[in-house]
């Protein structure tokens, strides 16, 4: 990942104060984070408190893309959506809200969702990647692009109760087309949300990018990361590149 570099205002500093104290991570991570870009694709109960998350720890720059307008079925998870907003678009109430919550973030919003149209622009514009679409069409988009322009991927979701995260980074991991070659067949567009269970994905994921970002720890690389809230079960499951992946199968492993 190229990262340019990116000082700390006074202001900043005194912000992220906390955080820096972490052992390892400093103003060397601190200034990492404010100089990256990140795309978000959908900001609704996944991409919301991901945003949030990122927005917290001081990202440089955001870039959401997200269409639609809020719908009262939307705000049992989606915290970036408000009741006041019902009616008007999504990316407004996003960067309205992400800017009041942190006024040093830079944030791009686009009111479409990912296609074949804007993919390759939108991923070119990021160093980091994270889909939290809900549909599969999507996804393999972004997978597509991120592999094709070596960029990290996160890959978070969620269903009903359980939830799971696994980081793709191009050429070393398998990537989403080695995972599910085919869209799962009882995948639909509408599904069960508990807003709490999103939430939960949504810190792993934002957790997984702050490390890739920063260089510390081990990211899900070739892991899944399944859980499963009822029971509280928590499973990492070893993932495997496809050599016949159409998307990845051609890349020499790093």
């Amino acid at each position: 990942m190229h990262i340019a570099t990116a000082i700390l205002t006074d202001e900043e500093r005194a912000m992220y104060e906390w955080q820096m104290w972490t052992p390892g991570f400093g103003i060397e991570g601190q200034v990492k984070l404010k100089s990256a870009t990140a795309l978000i694709s959908r900001c609704g109960g996944l991409g919301g408190p991901l945003a949030y998350s990122l927005a917290a720890a001081g990202i440089g720059r955001l870039v959401i893309a997200h269409a639609g307008n809020v719908r009262q079925s939307d705000l049992n998870r989606q915290i970036l959506m408000t009741h006041a907003w019902l009616g008007k678009p999504r990316i407004e109430s996003i960067v309205n809200r992400l800017r009041e919550f942190n006024p040093h973030l830079e944030i791009e919003g686009i009111a479409e969702n990912i296609h074949e149209g804007n993919a390759e622009e939108l991923a070119a514009k990021a160093d980091i990647v994270f889909d939290c679409a809900p549909l599969f069409s999507e996804r393999f988009l972004m997978n597509r692009e991120c592999v094709h322009q070596g960029k990290p991927m996160v890959e978070a979701a969620m269903f009903g109760t359980e939830g799971q995260v696994t980081t793709i980074l191009p050429g070393t991991t398998p990537c989403l087309a080695c995972i599910y070659p085919e869209t799962p067949p009882a995948w639909k567009r509408e599904f069960p949300v508990i807003g709490a269970v999103s939430a939960l994905a949504a810190q792993v994921a934002a957790l997984e990018g702050i490390k890739l970002i920063t260089g510390q720890g081990e990211p899900l690389a070739g892991t899944l990361l399944y859980f499963d809230t009822l029971r509280m079960r928590f499973e990492r499951i070893p993932l495997v590149r496809r050599p016949e992946c159409p998307v990845c199968g051609t890349m020499r492993g790093e």
